[in-house]
């Protein structure tokens, strides 16, 4: 006996009852059966039933495709019913992937030249979820006809999928251009949100459209006007705020009344029809629904702002045409509900991206400071995230909420203690240095582990780009490294030593300060290395007691080789730790006065070491003891004082570092330098300039290869500097240098530097040069620019002119900033004359 086909509320009340989920799969296994069979046979009474009961199964995960024809065949049919069910099914079981989707093209047309207004608006909608750019490009012109209907229902959806289309088929922006003037002057609320919207991907999409619309920002202006002066208008207030948002294709609907019972979390099948059920799940409602059910949520306020940010942004004459308004716009709007935030932050963001006024731009300021005391965690976010952006270039507005931010920081949420600690540091400055430190190694102490590295950089690249004295530094470091060094960047170690060897006054009160730190924990790692440097090389000030800047401390010699010792046994010293404190032990064998038969014997312990580099510096100090110890005293001499390469010195001298650390650049292999070359001659439109031959300058024919030069750096050659770029706090600058003894070659030391807050990070610099000029890139420096001024990139060109050609460059940079990867092509063509003449 043939079980019959169950009805939907049927089905779904059986799905519900399956206690099981194999339970589940054996009542839809059954139920497809039926389905199919229903297909086949081809009854057209129930065939849309049929469908959808397949929808449901589909929605709950199921395979469902054996239903894409049936779709095909209740679309083409006459009555309305069938036609509702099949574009439904089409937009969730078709997608442009498939080819089936096209087979709905002539259905689609026909409905839209000739069908009602329900069935224009179920064409429409089903264009516009599915409509793949080949169907988009068949049905441009009807959708254009529609745009001018006189039904504001079938306008709306027609403005929508006309959307659709530009985003699929930029190219017919041409065609939905003129209509658009038409559409600003309607006073339905849905057709103005949608024209707006249109306009706005217009613009995104062509500079012609946005030279045109900037036109109509009067008209925008004040239409925007209208709504911030409006009284209040129950069909379109939403808390008291005249059409705040802007109302998506699919965006979220108010429910009221039974429209709330009919979608709960679980709809139940007994509060409305079956086909009523499966329409609100589904992506889009191809129908028009009773308006005592749903109310949409227009929102007009927020699009128009985006919009006149696209048309104001570098053009001066827009920009004074809104800025009265903007005014109005944030001093007028409701606070207290999350629509007028919602339009205060899209009205803020207006402000700061077109040319406004400099008290405009303090007052958006002001607003985001008054987010960020709102108890909503989310508004906080934003506020946090939109004075990130701001802080460059306002950043003494944004100054005055300092305060604010850095209560932010003890945020539990751990999203929002990233933000506000990503915006403290970008508002550290001279001024306020030691206070804003103060609190950020407060932070450190109790932050997350994940908040940990990003802080404790930040507070050591601060203050090496600040630090008002060298002793206010050395104890910003330790406190860092004390706190959190497990955490710290690879180069904080080399950064502590480079600047204690520079202060030569500090020498004393330094090791005394390291030796306490590591007496008392020898755990982090980067102090100990520091503390084990500073001891080898100062160990006899901190034997001496002659620190008058702390209390008096008494340390003896074996207490110093016993803490030593202990850091070379620890089980938590990493080899290149044992190596500062063997190294350590080495250089106090010439400062104690006692015997050094003790550091003898530690020192041949380590030459059986299982780690190589460790068991070589062991062989090589036992050597000194046994056949050089009359060298050993002028061996082991204190390091002589660093040059120190941070921001605090000079043009002139951090000019001279670049060329050093240009020539110390590592030589790339033969593959890489050939990668780096064949960048495509930008200049001349080949690829030549990897081919050229070896490089001979001379005369003779002497071959010189430009990786044949002296080790030493060049004098370098009175030749200006030059800024080539700069974008967001990444600047590329070009220093010249000239050998003496090869008159036609040139060395361009690029050196990137990063002020903003963020670090840049993949950065690959390449370069082009015209054909009768010959140049040769040598491997950069590292490929991460620290944010806040840390230590640069530089990368080494070589450039052979021996014809004295104009010398012009094609440079190509891609990195990575702000969490996007960025790439920026550009010529420099002017270059000194005295880098090619």
């Amino acid at each position: 006996m043939v079980v019959p086909s169950l009805k939907l509320q049927d089905l779904i009340e059986e799905i519900r009852g399956a206690k099981t989920q194999a339970q589940e799969r054996e009542v839809i296994q059954k139920e497809c059966a039926h389905i199919r069979a229903s297909f086949r046979d081809g009854d057209p009474l129930h065939r849309h039933r049929q469908l959808a009961k397949l929808l449901y199964v589909h929605m709950l995960g199921y395979p469902a495709h054996f239903g894409q024809m049936e779709c095909l065949k209740l679309i083409a049919s006459p009555r309305f019913s069938d036609k509702r069910m099949g574009y439904l099914g089409a937009m969730l079981l078709l997608d442009e992937r498939q080819d089936a989707h096209l087979l709905i093209t002539n259905s689609i047309k026909n409905d839209l030249s000739q069908g009602s207004q329900p069935v224009q608006g179920l064409a429409l909608c089903t264009l516009s979820t599915v409509g793949s750019a080949e169907m988009c490009r068949d049905l441009a012109t009807e959708v254009e006809k529609l745009l001018l209907q006189p039904s504001p229902y079938v306008r709306k959806k027609a403005v929508l999928t006309a959307v659709h289309m530009i985003r699929k088929v930029p190219e017919l922006s041409n065609i939905f251009l003129p209509p658009c003037a038409q559409l600003l002057q309607e006073r339905h609320h849905g057709i103005l949100l949608g024209t707006i919207t249109l306009i706005t991907e217009l613009c995104e999409g062509s500079p012609a459209a946005l030279r045109h619309f900037r036109k109509v920002v009067p008209q925008l202006v004040e239409i925007l006007r209208t709504l911030v002066t409006s009284g209040y208008s129950a069909e379109h207030s939403i808390s008291g705020v005249s059409d705040p948002f802007l109302q998506d294709p699919q965006g979220p609907v108010e429910l009221k009344g039974r429209g709330k019972e009919a979608l709960g979390s679980q709809p139940d099948p007994s509060r409305c029809s079956p086909q009523r059920w499966i329409f609100l799940l589904s992506p889009m409602t191809p129908y028009p629904m009773s308006s005592s059910i749903f109310q949409p949520l227009t929102q007009p306020q927020v699009q128009i702002l985006r919009l006149l940010r696209i048309l104001g942004r570098n053009h001066e004459d827009s920009s004074e045409t809104m800025n009265d308004l903007l005014a109005q716009v944030a001093t007028n709007t409701e606070t207290s509900r999350n629509a007028g935030n919602a339009v205060l932050l899209e009205t803020v963001l207006t402000i700061m991206d077109i040319r406004s006024a400099a008290g405009l731009r303090v007052l958006a300021v002001n607003i985001l400071g008054r987010f960020l005391l709102n108890s909503d965690k989310n508004i906080r976010y934003v506020a946090l995230t939109s004075l990130l952006r701001l802080v460059q270039s306002d950043h003494s507005a944004v100054q005055r909420h300092r305060s604010t931010v850095v209560e932010c920081l003890q945020e539990p949420d751990t999203s929002l203690s990233r933000r506000a600690l990503e915006l403290s540091l970008a508002l550290v400055n001279s001024s306020n240095v030691r206070s804003m430190t103060r609190e950020l190694q407060g932070f450190l102490e109790s932050c997350p582990p994940d908040l940990r590295a990003d802080c404790a950089s930040g507070i050591l690249l601060a203050a090496e780009r600040f630090a008002p004295t060298k002793r206010w530094h050395i104890d910003t470091i330790l406190h860092v490294l004390t706190t959190a060094g497990t955490h710290v960047r690879d180069d904080a170690v080399a950064n502590l030593t480079q600047l204690i060897g520079g202060a030569q006054e500090l020498h004393a009160y330094s090791v005394c300060r390291l030796y306490s730190a590591l007496a008392e924990d020898i755990s982090q790692q980067p102090l100990v290395q520091v503390a084990a440097w500073c001891i080898g090389e100062y160990g006899d000030l901190l034997l001496e007691g002659s620190c008058e800047e702390t209390e008096p401390l008494q340390v003896e010699e074996e207490e110093v080789l016993v803490l030593l010792e202990k850091v070379l046994q620890s089980h938590m010293s990493l080899p290149a730790t044992r190596g500062y404190a063997l190294t350590a032990l080495m250089k106090l064998s010439t400062r104690l006065r006692g015997d050094n038969n003790r550091i003898r014997q530690v020192v041949s312990i380590y030459g059986s070491c299982l780690d190589v580099e460790l068991q070589q510096r062991a062989v090589e100090y036992n050597t000194l003891f046994r056949k050089y110890d009359h060298m050993r005293a002028a061996i082991l001499e204190k390091m002589p004082l660093m040059e120190r390469g941070g921001p605090q010195v000079d043009e002139e001298a951090e000019e001279s570092k670049e060329a050093r650390l240009s020539e110390a650049a590592p030589v790339p292999t033969e593959p890489q330098a050939s990668k780096l070359l064949d960048l495509l001659d930008l200049l001349d439109g080949t690829s030549g300039d990897s081919q050229h031959p070896p490089l001979d300058p001379s005369p003779g024919g002497t071959l010189v290869h430009l990786l044949d030069l002296p080790c030493a750096p060049p004098a370098l050659a009175p030749i200006p500097n030059v800024k080539v770029f700069e974008r967001e706090g990444l600047q590329l600058n070009l220093s010249f240098a000239r050998p003496s003894e090869i008159p036609a070659l040139l060395l361009i030391t690029a050196t990137a530097t990063n002020s903003s807050g963020s670090d840049v990070t993949h950065f690959v610099c390449q370069a082009a040069v015209p054909k009768s000029i010959q140049l040769q890139l040598q491997a950069p420096s590292g490929d991460t620019v620290p944010a806040q001024g840390g230590l640069p990139i530089t990368q080494l060109l070589r450039i052979l002119n021996p014809n004295k050609a104009p010398l012009r460059l094609k440079l190509r940079l891609t990195y990575n900033h702000f969490g996007q990867s960025v790439q920026e092509i550009f010529e420099v063509n002017n270059l000194p004359l005295e880098t090619w003449q």
